[in-house]
């Protein structure tokens, strides 16, 4: 039986540039499991023939359940483009969704910090939502429960 979600990972060309859109939504570094994966386990585990890559695992603190964001860094093999990766219109993943105190305030803050807000505020089952877009232009969106539609 599951008991929770647990992590995403994100494959990333721009490895700064990921650590500092996810620390404006408040997830911190956890520099005690950021490290180098490679060899034949990591090769035989992932099905990346010589991978080498960073690995970073970002946390909200004190968010409990916990809840990671892992990004990858490939040093090798170079990294594929997925040029449909913003589309929500094909099969695959979609998008990630963060519940939110305060959208309104978050967007505004995303926005200030130039993260290209992709949706105006739409009110659905009883919470707010917007549409951003994350690194490697992933989906991002943003939930506030309790209001809306």
């Amino acid at each position: 039986m599951i008991q929770s979600f647990d992590h995403c990972t994100i494959a990333v060309r721009d490895l700064d540039a990921a650590r500092v859109f996810f620390n404006l939504l408040g997830f911190e570094e956890e520099t005690a499991k950021t490290t180098v994966i490679k060899g034949e386990v990591f090769s035989n585990y992932m099905g990346v023939d010589n991978i080498e890559a960073d690995h970073v695992t970002l946390v909200v603190p004190g968010l409990s359940p916990r809840f990671e964001i892992q990004l990858l860094h490939y040093r090798n093999p170079q990294i594929i483009e997925d040029p449909l990766c913003n589309r929500l219109d094909k099969t695959g993943y979609n998008h990630i969704c963060f519940k939110v105190n305060d959208a309104e305030a978050m967007v505004e803050r995303l926005r200030n910090s130039g993260v290209e807000v992709r949706s105006e505020l739409k009110g659905f089952h009883d919470r707010l939502l917007y549409f951003v877009t994350g690194p490697e232009g992933i989906t991002i969106e943003l939930a506030q429960w309790g209001v809306g539609e």
